[in-house]
């Protein structure tokens, strides 16, 4: 969807998913009278779809500067995961983005709180659209419906991993309904909730769009639901992921950097697209990972951690001149001390002059998609679902393991290992997949999260780090806003 917020202008008024600045987690209309209005044909609940993709993707920072609930969307989502991870950080120690590398993030934190919020109004527009779903053509009420479930399913997966359990919400409700609003559902109920709307979407979606909701889409996103929920489901991961596989639509690109830099390609399932050069439809974090020569709003973030570089060194391939690039005498270390993320350079950027890179004349309103899904994550999940929880010398899983291998340049045979442990697994992932927001929900999921994390905050000197910090407190705004009906996490 290249052109989503000019869609949104273009029905200015008569959306009904903008919100009041003390009600965002329930964006209603003005009056019923207003949606009734609104969503009575079939391009009006078309629009209302839109305009929840609009809410995934975000408003860029470059546009409204403020820090303070602008819904960036998906836009920050690397501070909430990468930079709680072992693999990346903020290059200075100032500000609140720092904060989260630093495991002291705390309930008035203003990026945890606009991410918080941008999830919910992904929430609150798609039950806005199923609210009044029966107003579209009948031929389109089934796929209309799927699609906005998934997305709604997508944000609450989202929250239930970086949150815990959240209040969950499935239909649009009255601004004052409290107990409704803000009340936390339990891991089970929320899961639930997530594994209903992902199988409407694997039964009613159809392949074709890699930039809206897709039957493959669902697939992939409930297979990773399966292995992430309390009691997983490894036989029915497996199912989806082997589905996807067996039905030839997608493969591994034989180029890696040309997975993101030859958008919209066969390895992508799900992508979040961008336009460059249009504040109103552009992301501005292509540009706040660039450091030595400084292109955004900030010092430098997502900056390499150096124990993922030797990682990279000793297991990336090929991959590693695609994912990260070091510029100016930093370039000369073995392990640069502020390594760049290149998988995601503005458009129009020339990094070869190592002493004098270029970003391109518009940086910070960059077009690069942003990859939800793809295909290798895929393969990685199924040899992860064939595993069971355990190591394991099935042919099958190694065999998925081993195609994100080979594609990396390593050998088939030579390389391929007799039984496959879950730290080949994550190291695999690790490198596969840097700096697309995977690494703190793959070591969550795989059981490991605070033996890696401890470990690496107590060499990394955050001695605010402990087992509760891996879940974000619930912001203190809309604690206070639910008159204390809404708990806070253990801190």
């Amino acid at each position: 969807m290249k052109h989503i917020k000019f869609l949104l202008l273009a029905i200015t008024g008569a959306l009904v998913v903008s919100c009041d600045s003390d009600e965002f987690l329930n964006p209603l209309p003005d009056s019923a009278i207003v949606a009734d209005t609104f969503y009575e044909s079939d391009a009006d609940v078309f629009a209302g779809i839109i305009g929840i993709y609009d809410a995934l993707q975000g408003v860029n920072e470059n546009t409204e500067s403020s820090s303070i609930r602008f819904n960036r969307g998906i836009q920050l989502e690397y501070l909430l995961t990468e930079h709680r991870s072992d693999n990346t950080r903020s290059k200075t120690l100032e500000g609140s983005r720092a904060d989260f590398h630093r495991y002291i993030v705390e309930p008035e934190n203003i990026q945890s709180e606009d991410y918080y919020q941008s999830m919910y109004e992904i929430i609150f527009r798609a039950n806005s659209v199923l609210s009044y779903i029966e107003n579209a053509d009948p031929s389109n009420i089934t796929s209309y419906s799927a699609e906005a479930k998934f997305l709604r399913a997508y944000a609450y997966f989202n929250l239930v991993r970086l949150y815990g359990p959240v209040p969950l919400v499935t239909s649009v409700v009255v601004a004052d309904d409290n107990e409704s609003l803000f009340t936390r559902r339990s891991l089970e109920d929320v899961y639930a909730q997530i594994v209903a709307d992902l199988q409407d979407g694997v039964a009613n979606l159809s392949n074709g769009s890699k930039s809206r909701a897709s039957k493959a889409a669902a697939q992939g996103l409930l297979a990773k639901v399966y292995l992430t929920q309390p009691t997983p489901n490894y036989d029915g991961a497996r199912a989806l992921c082997e589905a996807i596989v067996n039905s030839g639509e997608f493969s591994l690109e034989p180029n890696f950097r040309d997975v993101f830099y030859n958008e919209l390609n066969d390895e992508v399932i799900f992508a979040i697209q961008y336009v460059a050069g249009n504040p109103d439809e552009s992301q501005g974090f292509s540009s706040e990972f660039t450091s030595y020569k400084r292109q955004g709003r900030q010092d430098g973030l997502n900056i390499v951690n150096p124990n993922l570089i030797e990682d990279f060194n000793s297991h990336g391939g090929n991959r590693t001149a695609v994912s990260y690039a070091a510029f100016g005498t930093d370039a000369q270390l073995p392990i640069p001390e502020n390594a760049e993320v290149i998988k995601f350079l503005p458009d129009g950027s020339d990094i070869s002059d190592i002493l004098n890179p270029s970003y391109g004349s518009s940086p910070a309103n960059a077009g690069n998609d942003w990859i939800v899904l793809r295909y290798s994550d895929v393969l990685l999940l199924h040899a992860e679902a064939l595993m069971g929880g355990n190591d394991t010398t099935n042919n099958a899983a190694i065999d998925s393991y081993m195609e994100v291998r080979v594609r990396a340049g390593f050998d088939a045979v030579a390389d391929r290992p007799s039984v496959l442990t879950k730290n080949d697994l994550l190291l695999e992932r690790r490198v596969e997949l840097a700096f697309e927001n995977h690494r703190f929900f793959d070591l969550l999921r795989l059981g490991v999260a605070h033996d890696v994390l401890g470990a690496h905050a107590s060499e990394k000197g955050y001695t605010s780090y402990n087992i509760r910090r891996l879940l974000l407190p619930i912001p203190a705004r809309e604690i206070n806003l639910s008159d204390g009906l809404l708990t806070q996490n253990p801190q």
